[in-house]
């Protein structure tokens, strides 16, 4: 496993998704240690000291290629006090800090793979589904959602990765269904019940869950009521 490290970085891009969304490019003082597509990073607002204790900080999975160490991408929705410094603070040219890699949310593609993703919950599967080779053996499921179409933010990604790998399949669920909405896309929350019947071996499939706390236990126990093993059930819970 790499060492993990401490690293001082400038905002080098902000784009703003709309909604209290946002997704920052961060430059590093020095190339980032090798990580996995599915580990996550902790970002501090306030200048560390290495001659003292690390700063309050939040985890946030890495968005971007692990191929790529001259910059990291995150993306963060607005919720309390630390997100809302990050909204106000964290303009292009402003330092941040922050320590990788962590965590053990890593897909094994050695087997058919489900992966829910709820809003930014998705960038724990980006990096992983760009790196997926054209002739992999088992199927990938994608069921992703967000409260509106427009913040299916990563939805380019998504639909690079599966025009070139006939194995992945890809739904998207819409909480507000009031806009343009497409054949693939359902209204409503990610859900269970919508999936398990596209899955080709169900009870052979290993799960992968991303998102908000309540859709974290809505889906794990929507699929250990339906009789998936509890060790194919894997939980990005560091929230």
């Amino acid at each position: 496993m790499p060492v993990t490290q401490k690293l001082s970085c400038v905002v080098d891009r902000v784009v703003s998704h709309g909604d209290g969304v946002y997704t920052l490019t961060l430059r590093p003082e020095r190339p980032v240690p090798r990580f996995q597509a599915g580990q996550f990073l902790h970002l501090a607002l306030d200048r560390y000291d290495p001659t003292g204790f690390w700063p309050e900080s939040r985890v946030f999975s890495i968005a971007s290629s692990p191929s790529r160490r001259d910059a990291v991408t995150i993306t963060y929705a607005v919720h309390g006090p630390f997100t809302q410094r990050m909204e106000r603070e964290l303009t292009e040219g402003q330092p941040a800090w922050i320590k990788l890699p962590y965590g053990d949310f890593v897909i094994d593609g050695g087997a058919d793979v489900a992966l829910f993703a709820g809003g930014t919950g998705v960038t724990a599967f980006t990096a992983f589904l760009e790196a997926l080779p054209a002739d992999m053996p088992h199927r990938v499921t994608l069921a992703y959602g967000a409260r509106t179409s427009d913040l299916l933010i990563y939805r380019d990604v998504v639909e690079r990765s599966a025009a070139r790998l006939a194995s992945l399949q890809v739904m998207y669920f819409v909480e507000d269904a009031a806009g343009a909405m497409t054949a693939a896309m359902h209204p409503g929350r990610v859900s269970v019940e919508a999936v398990w019947p596209r899955l080709a071996r169900p009870l052979e499939t290993h799960f992968y869950i991303s998102g908000p706390p309540p859709m974290l236990r809505s889906i794990g126990g929507d699929l250990r009521a339906l009789g998936a093993p509890a060790e194919a059930i894997h939980i990005d819970a560091w929230e």
